[in-house]
């Protein structure tokens, strides 16, 4: 049963990531095209829990980065992930 947990973990951290990933080109082409737009808090929810696809769509498509929780945030929150893998895999 552990073992199972332990495959599928990184599957659904994966797919996390990627939809958070998603939502801020889904927000960025919004923006341009004058569209409706996903909240701030939804995105920073979604950096909370997939940090690392925010991240990557935050410079990818270059949106939310003249904003300073977003520059402050997102990483903090991808830096709090990398040393919970690391404390986990000790």
């Amino acid at each position: 049963m552990t073992e199972r947990i332990y495959l599928l973990f990184p599957i659904f951290y994966a797919i996390i990531n990627a939809a958070s990933f998603t939502l801020y080109g889904m927000d960025k082409f919004k923006a341009k095209n004058a569209g409706w737009r996903i909240s701030e808090q939804s995105l920073l929810i979604a950096s909370l829990f997939g940090p690392i696809g925010a991240l990557l769509g935050m410079q990818h498509f270059r949106h939310k980065t003249q904003k300073p929780i977003f520059r402050i945030l997102v990483p903090a929150f991808a830096g709090v992930h990398i040393l919970l893998v690391l404390w986990i895999n000790l």
